[in-house]
């Protein structure tokens, strides 16, 4: 086991972390399914308004590889098919029936995943809708079935303000979780890579006991907890090199699917953040693509809130009546901030968090947690060379730069500061520090979208 120390980051000591404690949510009416998560896709329906499915009965497929299908995550009728612009689907939702039938898929002895072939077991994932679960850098867009990964980074520590807790998801996966991991020996010649937390002292026997693959441990502030540091730390990824990787959590996910042959219905959420109800800050197991009210109705403090899908750096926002995402395992709420201070920034700021020490508070009150806002205090401007990135990126990434080039559409010179050794949740840090307020992790996925475009 290696344990790699991270020293550039900047931990956000926010309110609201959820505890290590996971309860059942309610039983949710109905599900739905976003196909723009997995973008860019040429959709073709295979279901209308009004059919009848069973939990993996496929929804829709890509008419770019007709192999990758999009199953249903309950049985139940379909309520609406929800298009928008150039008549994309938006949503398919489904009423829940009562009484689930589940579609009957392959299923495998545990002994007998490690020794799969790799193509057919591509074809499976693919097939059963679990491939999207894995990303392939560069690009970070989902894995090819027909590309060999030089090897697999499995994510089992986040960092971020606040995201599941692969212990708390984990507790009891023992056997779910090492089918997930055998099935990725199987789908790599290289190595599959454990990241873990190495400050927690007593991780979930899942990953304590996980076997034939490489365990590492990275400490430090936030990015530690992101797969490019790993990647960046333990195999960088070379020109012509591809990498794949994947949270621990939905390894579990993919475990469960061999064993038992039938698509997953279950995931781990965690919800938290300063517009959470003290008592409701927890972990929740829910449905997949469940109705958030069933988490959310009498969780929230009085007031106007920001619901977030994801973590408070990176995640997307959403309404509170909206479904569970694909992507991302965790439910951030915070206070929506309209309020303006004159002159601000006369005020000695004790009660303002810093991070360039503009104000006292930067120099004061290290271990004090903040009731952030959504409040940017302040709008868009100039971009200027203020080195502030530099001091929280990890990566051998001169940011400043690398943007510039993203915003003058300069491919050729992104490519050569690195954009393909990253992803856009790299950048989320430098973005909340940011004295210009610039979408920076928006800018690096226009680039990175480009150049896939345009080819290397």
């Amino acid at each position: 086991m290696a344990d790699t120390v991270i020293k550039k980051g900047y931990d956000i000591k926010l309110v609201g972390k959820p505890a290590n404690k996971l309860v059942e949510a309610a039983n949710a009416s109905s599900v739905c399914v976003y196909p723009r998560e997995f973008e860019p896709i040429k959709l073709r329906l295979l279901v209308n308004e009004g059919d009848d499915v069973k939990r993996g009965t496929p929804l829709f497929f890509d008419k770019r590889d007709d192999r990758m299908k999009y199953r249903s995550p309950a049985a139940g009728k379909v309520r609406s098919i929800v298009r928008g612009p150039r008549r994309f689907v938006e949503q398919i939702i489904i009423d829940v029936a009562q009484d689930e039938d589940a579609e009957a898929l392959q299923s495998y002895n545990p002994g007998d995943i490690a020794g799969l072939e790799r193509q057919a077991l591509c074809d499976y994932l693919a097939d059963t809708g679990m491939l999207p679960m894995i990303l392939q850098r560069p690009f970070s867009r989902i894995a090819s079935p027909d590309t060999l990964p030089k090897s697999i980074f499995v994510n089992a520590m986040n960092t971020a303000p606040f995201q599941v807790d692969s212990n708390v998801a984990l507790d009891g996966e023992e056997l779910t979780f090492q089918a997930g991991l055998d099935a990725l020996t199987c789908l790599t010649q290289g190595a599959v890579h454990l990241c873990m937390d190495g400050s927690v002292s007593s991780p979930a026997a899942a990953l304590a006991k996980a076997a034939n693959v490489q365990t590492h441990t990275f400490t430090g502030p936030h990015p530690a907890g992101n797969s490019s540091v790993h990647i960046a730390a333990v195999d960088p990824i070379a020109p012509g090199d591809t990498v794949w990787t994947i949270k621990a959590p939905d390894v579990a996910l993919i475990g469960r699917l061999l064993l038992n042959g039938m698509v997953p219905h279950t995931q781990v959420v965690a919800l938290g953040g300063p517009g959470v109800r003290e008592d409701a800050r927890k972990h929740y197991r829910i449905r997949i693509g469940s109705d958030l009210r069933t988490v959310l109705e009498g969780t929230l403090e009085d007031g106007e809130q920001r619901v977030i899908w994801g973590d408070a750096l990176s995640g997307v926002t959403i309404d509170a009546d909206s479904y569970a995402r694909f992507y991302g395992r965790s439910i951030t709420v915070l206070n929506e901030g309209r309020e303006r201070m004159m002159m601000g920034w006369l005020e000695p700021g004790f009660k303002r968090l810093s991070f360039s020490r503009a104000y006292l508070s930067g120099w004061l009150n290290g271990d004090k947690q903040w009731n952030l806002t959504t409040n940017m205090n302040g709008g868009p401007r100039a971009m200027v060379l203020s080195g502030h990135y530099d001091k929280v990126m990890p990566l051998n990434i001169m940011v400043d730069y690398l943007v510039r080039a993203v915003l003058a559409d300069d491919t050729d010179e992104a490519v050569q500061l690195g954009i393909l050794e990253t992803d856009p949740e790299d950048f989320a840090l430098c973005e909340y520090i940011c004295p210009c307020k610039m979408e920076l992790q928006t800018i690096i996925r226009k680039g990175l979208d480009l150049i896939q475009e345009e080819g290397l």
